[in-house]
């Protein structure tokens, strides 16, 4: 069963905040096996190697999945126990962080701040390169910052300081739905090209206040649920191939596709293409236009080798990654809309996850 462990903190008569720390897995809190692989290991055994969690003046609360899994298992069904455990906790805690694996952070970031609609608290997604048991680990900074940023309060409002689903690694708090994952073998794992941090952690917590979204929305926070995993991502290279592109538009039942482009939203223009994407559109079929490239934008039209993208009816994604588009994708096709609500749906900017103007 899932473990809920209350953590000592510094001044406990007069804690600054309440957070709720949600433990799913990741490297972070690996260790490594008799054959020499990292598995995951429980979170009470990290406890025992990060005493400063109990220097913290905040009440402290850690929800740690009954069997912590390696990111590159998550599934839409763990985003969803995730909206319910925030949805249950939600009055109780001030702020919540999410220990994750950093290989699917940007999919679950970017999912979550879908499904959790109209945030007034941040929700914090961190991680580490290397396990907290090793000597030269990012994970102690990684999740001491995140649970400042999680804690941080406006002085003048009392409200939150980043109220959203972000991404906290290497020093810098970046929006969720704006992130991908960059490297592999150093600590500045993640980035945001076409929009600007957050914040940044040095010797004190630097905010972008303009950057930050309001923290008074416009209604209720709300915890969606619904979600149509029924989509795919067809990746254009060079070479590929009538057989390809049919086998991957044509899967039953399949309800959208992501499709990344080069450049600016370039894709081919051979006749039997041209009619693979008209097929899958006159069933129905949403193909949502992203770039390959890490910054810049789609802009369908700039090219002969869009304008034809455009005419038949394929959606421009603008500046949104590849992460927030097939999640995107995934919870505007769970609403019971009509094709073009659909379409509007996936061009409006939701979350903050592209650019206006």
């Amino acid at each position: 069963m899932n473990q809920l462990l209350d953590i000592n903190i510094a001044a406990p008569a007069a804690p600054e905040a309440s957070l709720l720390l949600i433990y799913t897995g990741g490297t972070i809190g690996m260790a490594y096996n008799r054959r020499g692989e990292m598995v995951p290991m429980e979170f009470s055994s990290m406890l025992r190697l990060m005493p400063e969690l109990h220097q913290f003046n905040v009440r402290l609360t850690v929800h740690s999945l009954a069997h912590p899994i390696d990111s590159s298992n998550i599934a839409p069904s763990d985003w969803l126990t995730l909206v319910g455990l925030i949805e249950q906790s939600y009055e109780a805690y001030d702020g919540f962080v999410i220990l994750h694996g950093t290989d699917t952070m940007a999919y679950s970031a970017s999912a979550m701040s879908f499904l959790l609609e109209n945030l007034t608290k941040p929700v914090i997604f961190t991680g580490a390169q290397l396990p907290v048991g090793k000597v030269r680990t990012d994970a102690r900074k990684n999740l001491l910052t995140a649970l400042e940023f999680a804690a941080a309060r406006d002085p003048h409002t009392g409200r939150a300081r980043v109220p959203e689903v972000c991404i906290f690694f290497h020093n810098v708090l970046l929006r969720g739905n704006r992130a991908k994952k960059v490297e592999s073998g150093h600590f500045n794992a993640f980035k945001s090209e076409n929009y600007p941090p957050l914040a940044r952690a040095g010797i004190d917590l630097e905010y972008n206040e303009s950057a930050i979204r309001t923290a008074i929305p416009p209604g209720p926070t709300l915890f969606h649920r619904q979600f149509d995993d029924r989509v795919s991502i067809l990746k254009m290279f060079p070479g590929i191939n009538e057989r390809v592109v049919r086998a991957a538009l044509e899967v039953p039942e399949l309800r959208g596709c992501v499709l990344e482009t080069y450049g600016s939203g370039n894709a081919p223009t051979a006749p039997w293409f041209t009619q693979a994407l008209r097929d899958a559109i006159d069933r129905g079929l949403h193909i949502l236009n992203v770039s390959q490239c890490d910054e810049g934008r789609v802009q369908q039209g700039r090219y002969e080798t869009s304008a034809h993208l455009r005419d038949m009816g394929v959606i421009g994604g603008d500046d949104i990654t590849t992460e927030a588009a097939i999640t995107k994708m995934m919870y505007v096709l769970g609403h019971p809309l009509t094709p073009a609500e659909t379409a509007a749906g996936l061009t409006r900017d939701l979350r903050g996850e592209i650019s206006l103007g």
